[in-house]
Order: C-alpha cells, then sequence, then structure tokens
C-alpha cells in the first residue's frame, strides 16, 4: 500500500486545489510532498513547448521527490505531461499524467471530444493524449480543439478575470454545440465550467482534478470505502 507521494505543480494555485482534494479524499496518514515550480510554466508558455532545459528540470524533481521516499510522482500540468513518458525512465516509481483519467472518462461519455485550453502549451499536448490513448485502446473517436485566444493574458498578465471568463465562457458553449463531452486543458478553467447554468450545459465538462486524485485514492488505499 502507497503511503508516500509527491505532487509536482507549476503553479502556485495549483497545490491549493490538489491539497484540498487530497484532504478530502485520500487517506489522512497519507505523507504528501508537493513540490511547485513555476519556471515550468512560464518557460513552456514563452517557448510554446517543451525543451530539453524543461525534460531535464521535470526529471531533477523525479529523482527529489524519489529520493525523499515518495512511492509514486503526480504530474499536474498538461503542458509539462510529455516529460512523464522520458521520466519514467529515469526514476523507480510511477510517473502519473494529470488527464489520464479525465480522458478515459471522456471515453466513458462519448466519442465527439472538445477540448479547450487558454494555453498553446497545454492544448497540443492534450489533444496528442486523447488521440494516442485512443488508438491504444482500439477506440475512433472525434478531437476538436479550442484555443480560447487572449484569456490566458488576460487572466495572467493583466488580472482581467472578466474577459478571461467571458472568452473561456464563449469557446465552452461553442463546443458543447458539437461534442458529447469536454475537457478543460487547465484547472483554472473549472470557475467558468461550474458558472455555467444546468440550463447552459448540454453536454459534460470535465476537468482533471478530482478524477485524478479519485484514481490516485484507487492506488494508495485500494480498500478504502470513503466516498468522494
Amino acid at each position: 500500500m502507497i503511503r508516500k507521494i509527491a505532487f509536482l505543480h507549476t503553479v502556485f494555485p495549483a497545490f491549493g486545489i490538489f491539497d484540498a482534494l487530497v484532504k478530502e479524499l485520500l487517506p489522512p496518514d497519507l505523507i504528501v510532498y508537493h513540490i511547485t515550480d513555476e519556471i515550468l510554466a512560464k518557460v513552456v508558455v514563452a517557448q510554446g513547448g517543451l525543451s530539453p532545459f524543461l525534460y531535464r528540470r521535470v526529471a531533477e524533481h523525479a529523482f527529489a521527490a524519489e529520493q525523499a521516499g515518495a512511492e509514486l510522482l503526480q504530474m499536474t500540468c498538461s503542458s509539462i505531461s510529455p516529460c512523464a513518458d522520458y521520466v519514467r525512465a529515469l526514476v523507480s516509481i510511477p510517473v502519473l499524467k494529470v488527464d489520464v483519467p479525465m480522458i478515459d472518462k471522456a471515453f466513458e461519455i462519448g466519442r465527439r471530444i472538445g477540448i479547450a485550453a487558454t494555453a498553446m502549451s497545454a492544448l497540443n499536448p492534450l489533444v496528442a493524449l486523447v488521440r494516442s490513448r485512443a488508438s491504444e485502446q482500439g477506440r475512433s473517436v472525434e478531437v476538436e480543439p479550442a484555443f480560447c485566444e487572449g484569456a490566458y493574458a488576460a487572466l495572467f498578465s493583466r488580472g482581467d478575470t472578466a474577459t478571461h471568463d467571458q472568452i473561456v465562457r464563449d469557446t465552452l458553449k461553442r463546443l458543447m454545440e458539437r461534442n458529447d463531452v469536454i475537457l478543460l486543458a487547465q484547472a483554472s478553467m473549472q470557475r467558468v465550467a461550474d458558472a455555467i447554468s444546468p440550463d447552459e450545459r448540454k453536454v459534460p465538462i470535465l476537468a482533471s482534478p478530482r478524477l485524478a486524485v479519485e484514481y490516485l485514492r484507487t492506488l494508495v488505499h485500494p480498500t478504502s470505502d470513503r466516498k468522494g
């Protein structure tokens, strides 16, 4: 039974989101390390994708988590998720991508999958992961990526929450017209999705944090009957 895990975040708000879910869903005696490295997020957005520097930095965090005794590393950012495939070969603990449980849930709902993101660095890896996982499972899916242009700069550069929320809301409403389910590439978008009224929410909108921690619960305490 796993008793010590680590999370790798790329923005500080993610710590609060996942820490709350850990306290709600996972055993109270579980030892949890939260590693937050905003360099990862800022560099991947500035570069528009991954680079050897980012792969190396993620690997260093994975090695540190392993040396501290963590029995698995949960990555919490879509933008750096491809690094997991490389890092797994360098450490002896599982390195998990945050979006996998969300993707598997989407497959249960339908084959037309919309994906919304406010950063291209998050959108492209999630689209690729949906397609590769569908191929591995022999599924036929239709994927519609949607980039919320201007939303990221509005929120993170200018602190303009209203503009960010309007752009995201409009994008989600368009995706709902043509898809069976929508995936959010960033946890920062979930607040906007939650504000959409039930009458307007034509299809399920999935975010990764809760689904990822619910999956972790099956690993760290498989006999638990706690509800979440």
